[in-house]
């Protein structure tokens, strides 16, 4: 665990940028106001920057298809919203602590902890549709306004609730925990306190949004309920204590009823929603072609599978995920959903073989399920089995060549051979993805090493430069480009990219070193 003036001083980065245009402004605590505060490239900077420290401290649950998930969740809710246009990025972090928040620049984190309370997917979207409202009706930035008016500089202000947090503690398990609170901080939910007005406001809208996108509104309410049991339960070790959320987002019986009321007044899904066109509306489409326009619902069998996957990633070791599999197995049949988790645990513990005979009747039952279908086509390969594995591959690169999940995996199964034709198969894989990869730290560490195992130390030595510069560690990524520059094997577009994102990260760790902070690794060399 490092130390957390690391993440302290990118935030001043932030600050230092935002505070001259702050002081003295005495605006009023209004909506029309609260975008003032913070430029919609600023905020973007602020959410970018906090994520990259969330993962450089290895709080986010990377996951092709959790993430696939949670975006298609996320985004299903705020095309609905009442702000279209908002940007949104929906990330997993690995801690089974039920939360989750939302700030500037349309960052929503999830914890695991959450979708594991939840009984349907309906239930998350119903916390989504929460924390997607904060963002459009501007209760964060109307949070940053109030501290802007106290003279504080809002971000300098999270910043001393958070060192606060931080300074008690100094066993090394104490600390692990004041960090992890102190990391979720910096994503300012549980350091900003909406008022009363701003919770109403945010599940009225967010209830809306529900309807909208064709989740059950009544979801959100069983939610609430959910977590207001966990809370007088208070049941469970350190990884399941009292929710978290509730302490920024108090429920009360009485949140709880309005909520209920509200989901009763929809008398129907679209919730006075019309959208700007239909379907059958589309100027592209001939006027023969009729597409139904109805909700989509929600997968209610690919959420057990998402809800298991993430027990087994969020779990200490996949040996205690088998334990605790071993444990639900003693007081009753497990659920499909349960074997599925059960088999992913095997296989993330190297137990290939046991893992492909948990998912075969699985797999019978649910035909080409893509979750079922890469967890077997993994275990084939962990257990031996070449050729199975890579005819389960091949043929999901043919039908979904732009997925991220399947090339992602495939591309990690064949690295793990480490030889110069795995590796080159495994950049033809992920080839089709290259292009809109410059945001995604799993993409370009799995390319870096696969263009290691391929022979290609130029294309590896850029992908882990980025890799390291998206996970929090901008100085070290700036070494790594500065030696890779020196090569006498540089072509003239190869230089030239490398030059662009020297020039690109250059500023940022002059910034942080005039904050006089450094790298400790690079420090320690």
């Amino acid at each position: 665990m490092r130390p957390l003036p690391a993440v302290v001083a990118l935030m001043l980065v932030v600050a230092s940028v935002c505070a001259p245009a702050q002081e003295g402004a005495r605006l009023p605590d209004i909506g029309s106001s609260a975008g003032t505060v913070l430029s919609p490239a600023d905020q973007r900077v602020y959410g970018e920057m906090m994520l990259s420290q969330l993962r450089n401290y290895d709080y986010i649950l990377e996951d092709p298809l959790v993430d696939s998930w949670l975006r298609g969740v996320g985004n299903r809710l705020a095309a609905a919203s009442d702000d279209p246009k908002q940007d949104f990025t929906f990330f997993m972090m690995a801690d089974r602590q039920v939360n989750a928040f939302a700030t500037v620049g349309g960052y929503v984190g999830v914890n695991a902890g959450l979708v594991l309370a939840a009984d349907t997917e309906d239930e998350v979207a119903g916390v989504l549709g929460h924390e997607i409202a904060h963002v459009t009706q501007s209760h964060v930035l109307r949070s940053v306004e109030r501290a802007q008016r106290d003279s504080v500089p809002i971000l300098l202000a999270m910043l001393g609730a958070i060192a606060i947090a931080q300074s008690g503690s100094s066993s090394s398990g104490d600390a692990a925990m004041a960090a992890m609170a102190s990391a979720q901080g910096i994503a300012a939910q549980r350091q900003i306190n909406y008022t009363r007005s701003n919770e109403s406001e945010a599940d009225r809208i967010g209830i809306r949004t529900m309807a909208r996108s064709g989740y059950d509104p009544e979801a959100m309410a069983q939610m609430f309920e959910r977590m207001q049991a966990l809370e007088r339960s208070n049941q469970g070790g350190a990884k399941e204590r009292t929710p978290d959320y509730l302490r920024s987002h108090p429920v009360t019986t009485t949140r709880i009823a309005e909520a209920k009321a509200r989901a009763a007044k929809m008398e129907d899904r679209d919730a006075g929603f019309t959208p700007t066109f239909t379907a059958i509306d589309n100027p592209l489409l001939p006027s023969s072609i009729k597409i139904s326009t109805a909700p989509a619902g929600s997968d209610a069998v690919q959420f057990g599978w998402v809800r298991e996957h993430l027990r087994v990633l969020s779990a200490n070791t996949p040996t205690e995920a088998i334990g605790e599999y071993g444990r639900m197995q003693r007081t009753g049949k497990l659920s499909d959903a349960q074997r599925y988790g059960l088999a992913y645990a095997h296989l993330l513990a190297g137990h290939g073989a046991d893992a492909a005979r948990e998912l075969a009747p699985l797999l019978e039952k649910y035909p080409g399920d893509l979750w079922l279908l890469l967890a077997t086509a993994q275990a084939q390969a962990r257990a031996g089995n070449i050729a199975a594995a890579d005819a389960i591959f091949e043929d999901l690169v043919a039908r979904m060549p732009r997925n991220r999940a399947v090339a992602l995996t495939y591309a990690r199964v064949l690295a793990e051979r480490n030889s110069a034709a795995a590796g080159k198969r495994a950049q033809d894989v992920l080839r089709p993805l290259l292009a809109r990869a410059g945001d995604d730290p799993l993409f370009q560490a799995t390319f870096a090493r696969i263009n290691e195992i391929a022979g290609d130390p130029i294309r590896a030595g850029e992908a882990w430069a980025e890799a390291a510069y998206l996970n929090g560690r901008p100085e070290r990524a700036l070494v790594q480009l500065n030696n890779l520059k020196k090569r006498s094997d540089l072509d003239y577009y190869a230089r030239a990219r490398i030059e662009a994102r020297i020039a690109t990260i250059t500023p940022v760790v002059l910034e942080l070193r005039r904050q006089g902070i450094r790298d400790p690794d690079l420090d320690r060399r």
